[in-house]
């Protein structure tokens, strides 16, 4: 039996969904480059080094949570589908407590948490013991900062990706302004900086729910026997506990790419680094198109219409190669000025043009890899995102393995690309399948 269907699907819903993504994610390197600027004012490096590293330690500890981001916005999108709105509902609370529990539990073991991310990334007393303070401030927006992955999700799935761009620019907006006011104004230092941050997580927290506001308005949010439905959990487990190994593989395969960077040289290292920000700007502009196809094949989905779900896959994945092709272009005429942008170094400099060929081609190559992960994960084919993240993975292992010792960085580039190729061909091949469920 067809479920829901909430009016057509056309190129201005697209855009309407992937705009304000785009938008968002461009605020995410911005405060960053205003972290470090703020600290850099200080005129001493461990300040600076401080804050970068307890930065990435407690975002990678947080990145084990993203999870519910990408689950979330597929279980919603299906339940809005089939017009189950008290599934709906019950997964908003379900999200909430998850994040809730989790960042408490990182709160507990927060001297285990730090005590392995130091021993894996030693840094200098110095600079280990500010970016400990860092850390003691801001774990304890933990909570906030992981259940904001799932009211994100839940709000894609509502295509309400105006509310995420609100959501975002008021966290990262407050974020930079109190950065200013603590640091700079009040001379705080590293301590400023992380109590920015944790007054800006909760800040946006309570904003995220005072966007869910109408769900609060019935009962279904907070039926016990809704939200802790074990069938229901037992499926948002299982969708989750894909997602998170297929991430770990992911990211497994870019922190490779970077050990194996390192035997090349500083001058290579360095023009790989700036060569990876190409890669993330094309990863934050796809992120808009793969979100349109969360929504719109996780409601069709849910609908049970594979014509739908059809149609919703291949505007957003026009969309995405438009995006695309507009990257690869952008790239190829004003990279080199990119790059000089990025460094002043002349070496550094002339070694990322030659490696530059990459980015350029890395947006076409890579399409169907970003584009079809949106598709499966509105289907919540999360199984065959596990599985093909899995066999991408052994090929990128098998290309590094001969390549690399044959042509050094060049042979590192083109496993790195291959590997995004065989995400696109493997998932690709599993599209009938995925229409076949929709059926």
């Amino acid at each position: 039996m067809t479920g829901h269907v909430d009016g057509p699907l056309t190129h201005k819903r697209v855009l309407k969904i992937s705009i304000p993504i785009v938008l968002s994610n461009a605020t995410i390197p911005i405060l960053g480059a205003v972290d470090t600027g703020v600290v850099g004012q200080m005129g001493d490096p461990v300040p600076i080094g401080a804050v970068g590293i307890g930065a990435i330690i407690l975002s990678a500890v947080y990145w084990i949570f993203g999870f519910l981001r990408m689950g979330t916005a597929g279980l919603a999108a299906q339940a809005r589908g089939a017009n189950d709105s008290d599934e709906v509902a019950a997964l908003l609370s379900r999200v909430l407590l998850i994040g809730f529990a989790a960042g408490a539990l990182l709160i507990l073991c927060q001297v285990f948490v730090f005590a392995a991310a130091f021993a894996i990334s030693p840094a200098s007393p110095e600079v280990e013991a500010g970016a400990r303070t860092y850390m003691q401030i801001r774990i304890f927006s933990a909570p906030a900062a992981i259940a904001l992955y799932g009211i994100t999700g839940w709000l894609v799935a509502q295509e309400r990706t105006a509310a995420v761009l609100v959501l975002q620019l008021w966290m990262n907006g407050l974020n930079i302004l109190l950065d200013l006011w603590f640091v700079v104004g009040l001379g705080w230092g590293v301590e400023g900086v992380a109590i920015a941050t944790f007054i800006a997580e909760w800040s946006a927290l309570g904003l995220g729910l005072w966007l869910c506001r109408a769900v609060f308005k019935g009962a279904a949010w907070r039926a016990v026997a809704q939200v802790f439905d074990r069938a229901r959990l037992i499926v948002m487990a299982r969708v989750n506990r894909d997602i998170l190994i297929r991430s770990v593989l992911l990211q497994t395969i870019m922190l490779s790419f970077l050990f194996y960077a390192s035997d090349f040289g500083n001058v290579e290292l360095a023009a790989n680094q700036i060569l990876l920000q190409f890669l993330y700007i094309t990863s934050y502009a796809m992120d808009g198109f793969a979100f349109a196809a969360e929504a719109m094949v996780g409601s069709a989905m849910g609908a049970r219409d594979p014509a739908r779900l059809r149609r919703a896959a291949m505007l957003s994945s026009l969309w995405g190669l438009l995006a695309c092709g507009g990257l690869c272009l952008a790239f190829a005429l004003f990279g080199g000025a990119i790059i000089d942008l990025m460094t002043t170094a002349p070496e550094v400099r002339e070694t990322a043009r030659v490696y530059l060929i990459y980015m350029v081609l890395t947006p076409l190559l890579g399409v169907a890899a970003w584009m079809l992960d949106g598709i499966f994960i509105g289907a919540t084919r999360t199984v065959d995102m596990r599985n093909m993240m899995v066999l991408s993975a052994l090929i990128y292992a098998v290309a590094v393995a001969i390549l690399v010792p044959l042509y050094g960085n060049h042979g590192l580039w083109t496993a790195l690309v291959i590997s995004f190729a065989a995400r696109g061909i493997t998932l690709g091949a599993r599209y009938p399948a995925l229409e076949r469920a929709a059926a």
